[in-house]
């Protein structure tokens, strides 16, 4: 992304995303000790907690120590969320990451996935994050 657009980029996030950029803000300031690098503007943290991957505003979190070619994936999804980010503002956190917590962690979703071999990424919101990511994902990044 070029610099002029990373500006705006990070301006539109703080400004009409400010809720989630400022959860992602505290969490990034708790995981200030992991490996951190920018994305295409956004601040992206290999987190050591036993979790998964979350996207606030700018700010993108994945679990470490996956490799580098399912981290790289798991950014460029969680990338993706920083669109969703940009473009719903503060209804964020009500419209993705209401419904992309519960896909993830309800004991009957995960149930679902695991027997019917239901990928994460079919389902709404995962499945326009994934679909963001792919897009938007910077070329330098990709495997």
């Amino acid at each position: 992304m070029k610099r002029g657009r990373i500006v705006l980029y990070r301006l539109w996030q703080w400004t009409w995303g400010l809720p989630q950029s400022l959860l992602g803000l505290i969490l990034a300031v708790k995981y200030r000790r992991c490996p951190h690098k920018e994305v295409g503007g956004a601040l992206a943290t290999l987190h050591d907690g036993n979790w998964g991957g979350v996207s606030l505003g700018m700010f993108i979190f994945v679990p470490g120590g996956l490799g580098p070619e399912r981290e790289a994936r798991l950014l460029a999804h969680e990338y993706g969320h920083t669109f969703q980010s940009a473009l719903l503002g503060p209804l964020y956190l009500l419209v993705v990451g209401v419904p992309s917590y519960l896909w993830a962690n309800l004991p009957r979703n995960r149930r679902a996935r695991a027997e019917r071999h239901i990928p994460y990424e079919s389902r709404y919101p995962e499945n326009w994050a994934e679909a963001l990511g792919r897009r938007h994902y910077p070329k330098e990044e990709r495997i």
